[in-house]
């Protein structure tokens, strides 16, 4: 049986075997279609959005060029600062005035005005240094510096200018110290007196302290000064003993004195020139 040109083919109606090379070119040739119409479409959808995009700029910018639209917004030359520096910081060419001195106002009496007495000396009823306790016995304050004092103090005193004489006296433990302070006129007058000094001050007694110190006994004595005060100290024992090197608690209780009456005559000094510094003009 002979077949047509049509038979093998593999057409519709056609009972062979399909020409697959056939139907693979087809195949290739609409794949080729849509990659091509695929593309097409991507470049007008680009083309497109740029439309929408300038359109957008167009009408923002309220019409006109884009040169014309830029320079608009610029300032007119006249507009714009002369001087666009940073401007320099200035500083005042005089020093501000330092800090008054302490001590100048406890070196001689035209500045040193504060009132003196007993209790702005030794104020309260008791010293308490660290974990001693000294309390506080009789106090005296005389412009007969002599007085309270013993040997050849006195006339070092006088002779020197002192203007007045304060003492206190502290017990702790079966020992008594009497302090004293000698105000003079100037720092160069107490100086002298420190350098001059010979015999010492006079004990006081009175306000649960009995005499001590006297008639011979032997007992530590110190003699310091800061700005116009000289200030000196004399202690033993209560029951009459004389004092030795190893007496440390003689030691320890003068010390402490010692060191609460100068820091009494700093505060002064510090006082007076804080008060300086709040109000310069004095008023």
């Amino acid at each position: 049986m002979s077949f047509g040109q049509g038979g093998p083919s593999g057409g519709p109606g056609g009972g062979g075997t399909p020409d697959w090379a056939a139907l693979a070119e087809r195949s290739e040739a609409r794949t080729r279609r849509r990659r091509l119409m695929t593309a097409g479409g991507a470049v007008l959808a680009t083309v497109a959005i740029g439309a929408i995009v300038t359109t957008a700029v167009v009408t923002t910018d309220g019409g006109g060029s884009g040169a014309d639209r830029g320079a608009s917004r610029l300032p007119s030359p006249a507009d714009l600062p002369e001087d666009t520096a940073e401007p320099e910081p200035s500083f005042s060419p005089v020093a501000p005035p330092l800090p008054p001195d302490p001590k100048d106002y406890i070196s001689s009496a035209a500045k040193d005005r504060a009132p003196i007495t007993a209790d702005g000396f030794f104020p309260g009823g008791k010293l308490t240094t660290g974990d001693r306790v000294h309390l506080k016995g009789a106090t005296n304050r005389t412009t007969d510096c002599a007085s309270g004092t013993q040997g050849a103090l006195g006339a070092v005193l006088t002779d020197n200018g002192c203007e007045q004489l304060i003492r206190a006296t502290y017990r702790r433990d079966g020992v008594a110290v009497t302090v004293g302070v000698a105000v003079f006129a100037t720092e160069a007058r107490a100086k002298r007196t420190v350098d001059q000094a010979s015999g010492g001050l006079a004990s006081l007694s009175g306000e649960g302290v009995t005499t001590f110190c006297r008639g011979g006994t032997v007992c530590r004595r110190t003699t310091n000064s800061y700005g116009r005060y000289a200030y000196f100290t004399v202690g033993g024992f209560l029951d009459g003993r004389r004092v030795t090197t190893a007496d440390k608690d003689v030691f320890a209780v003068g010390d402490d004195l010692t060191n609460f009456t100068f820091h009494q005559i700093h505060r002064r000094g510090l006082t007076q020139a804080s008060q300086a510094a709040a109000d310069p003009n004095g008023g």
